[in-house]
Parts: C-alpha cells; structure tokens; sequence
C-alpha cells in the first residue's frame, strides 16, 4: 500500500464535535451532485427532500412521530456502545418487541382498562430485553461475538414476526392479507392532538432521554459502563464485573429497541403488519454514532434521520425518485462520519517502503 496511517498524538476535541456537521455537509453536496447527475434540480430536490415534509405543523408532529422509535432504538444502543459491546440487533429487538406487545393487544381486544396498555408496552419491553439477553447469555458463556450473534437474531426475529402474522395471528377476517385483527382502543397510545398521529410515545423519548444522561453522566454505573468501554483489563483490575455490564448494557438496549416496537405497532398502526419497521433498528446505529453517543447529539441525529425517512417518502411521490433514496443518503452520512473520525484520529503518511524506494530513486538520479 501507498499510505499508511499513524495515530495522532493528540486529536482535535473540536473536529470530533464538529465532525457530524461536515458530514452532513459532504452528504449534502454527493446528494445534490446526484440528483443533478439524474436529471433533477439540485436546490429544488434538496428542498423537496428536507424542507417540503416539515413546512406546516401537520408535518412537524409527523417527524417527531417517525422520530420516536429511531431515538429510542439509539439510546438504547449508545449505552451498549459506550461500553464498547456492539449491539447490531436493535431491528431485531424492536420487531420481537411489536409482536409480543401484539400477541397480548390481540389478548385483550375486548379490556376496557387502560391497565391492557401497560401490559401490552410491559410485554414489548420485556420482549426486546430478552432479545438482547440472548446475545448477552452467547457472549459471557461461549464468547460469541455480540456483532455476529445480533445480526442472526435481526433475521430469526423478522422470520418469527412472519411467521405469525402468516399463522396464529392472522386476523381471520382480515381478507386473507398478513396482518392481525385490530387492537382494542384500551390498547393503543392515545394521541396528543385531535388531528394528528403523534402519540404519548413523545413521553418516552423524553423520559429515556433523561434517564441515559443520568445514567452515562451521573451515575457510578455510567462510570463502570465507560470504563469497560475504554479498557476492559482495567475494568476487572478495579472490581468491575464485566459479564453484569455486558448483561445490563444489552437489557437496557433491547427494552428500548421493545419500547419502540410496541409503541408502533400500539400507535399509528394499531395491528400487527410486516412492515412494522423499515429499517429503525439499522438507522438508529448510524444516528448513535452521529450524535457522539451523547443523549443530546442523538436527539439531533435522531429528527435529522426521521426527516430523511418522510423528505424519501416525498421525493419518492412527488419526484418519481427511487425508494432507496433514505437509505443512500443514510449511507452516505455514515460513510462521510466514520471517514472524517480517521483522519481526525489518525494521520496519513506515505508507506515506509514507498519512501524508501523513492529516496533511492532520487539519489540513483543525482
């Protein structure tokens, strides 16, 4: 190779803070240089896509409701990943947590207590920890890699959410199409507004963004969490229990993920559908690092990536642009983060034997 990289003595705080928004900005300029490659206006695809979708306030109640399941999934994954244990799963834990919710809604049509809703969100929940569990159980008795196991799980949890909506969920009067009967009405979120679809699932968020803080920034078990996220030797020289933050990292990351499930599926879409999610559990990943793993930097992560979920929808309807519009430009946001973090961490130098051939190259010449 022609390069190498050598680490840093010291990196730039700033740059690492301000990283997210040059990334945003190369994002931008390969999206505009796209669209015009395509055929498309630059400025007016761009406003189509990230200014139209949220010009009235119908539209600002819609990003936060596409919001709420992406920040909870990556709190929930900021606090694995402050530990340094690498959740891939939260799509999985998401799905698994919309179909135990669902399997109890489905249970309880005909409650006309609001008590049916905290079984049906303690189910979910319960359900995406669980999930998370088995990661956690592979990783602390076999040494399994969290990163593989996770990803196996996203697909035996989308199989199984098929599965019964295909089967023992399917509504029987529902036309034949893969879905479950509709919830009762004790059964789903109420929303916020008379006409809109925002829910009090906002609560939510809004509690597990406090309570993430406190726990990272304010807590002993914060301070445990990060220090095996910096040195794992270290944790263990000090009385850190690995394996019970390994377990409690992965059970509050799954719970979340849940939450988000259920609260979908108890929210706008009130019955079990395949499409529960389009890819939140994946999308949050990429908000957690966006937002530096930081409660406060994820909410802002979390309604830039929501706003490119409906900008997608919109460009896609108004424009005739393809479907996988979102997740390019997710891609592309990652892609300009994670290139900008090496050149902050690291510093590029030409390869030794590159240097070497060339200074022999130079004195054979003199």
């Amino acid at each position: 190779m022609l390069l190498s990289l050598e680490p840093r003595a010291q990196q730039s705080r700033a740059m690492l803070l301000l990283s997210p928004l040059l990334a945003g900005l190369l994002t931008l300029l390969s999206g505009a240089l796209l669209f015009d490659a395509l055929g498309h206006a630059p400025l007016a695809t761009l406003h189509t896509l990230l200014i139209e979708p949220i010009s009235d306030l119908y539209g600002v109640a819609e990003l936060l409701l596409k919001a709420l399941p992406i920040l909870l999934c990556a709190l929930g994954l900021a606090v694995a990943y402050q530990a340094r244990i690498w959740n891939i799963g939260a799509e999985g834990q998401l799905l698994i947590g919309a179909l135990a919710g669902s399997a109890v809604a489905i249970q309880l049509i005909d409650w006309e207590s609001r008590w049916a809703l905290l079984w049906v969100l303690l189910a979910g929940s319960l359900a995406g920890a669980l999930w998370g569990a088995l990661a956690a159980w592979l990783r602390t008795h076999f040494n399994a890699n969290e990163i593989l196991t996770t990803i196996m799980l996203n697909y035996i949890a989308l199989n199984l959410l098929l599965y019964v909506v295909h089967g023992p969920l399917k509504d029987p009067q529902g036309f034949s199409f893969p879905q479950s009967a509709m919830f009762g009405d004790s059964s789903r979120l109420p929303a916020l507004f008379d006409d809109g679809r925002l829910h009090v699932g906002l609560y939510f968020v809004l509690l597990a963004l406090v309570a993430v803080w406190v726990l990272l920034h304010k807590s002993l078990l914060g301070f445990q969490i990060k220090v095996l996220g910096l040195d794992q030797r270290a944790a263990g020289f000090v009385g850190f229990r690995e394996k019970r933050l390994v377990w409690l990292v992965l059970l509050i990351s799954g719970a979340l993920a849940g939450l988000a499930g259920v609260s979908e599926v108890s929210g706008p879409i009130g019955q079990l559908v395949p499409q529960v999610s389009p890819g939140y559990g994946f999308a949050a990943i990429t908000v957690a690092f966006l937002g530096r793993l930081n409660p406060i930097g994820i909410l802002a992560a979390g309604l830039l990536m929501a706003l490119l979920y409906l900008g997608g929808e919109n460009a896609q309807m108004s424009l005739n642009l393809p479907q996988s519009l979102t997740g390019l430009f997710q891609g592309m946001m990652l892609f300009y983060l994670l290139a900008c973090d090496v050149l902050i961490l690291y510093r590029p130098r030409l390869a030794l034997k590159w240097r070497r051939r060339t200074a022999l190259t130079e004195t054979a010449r003199a």
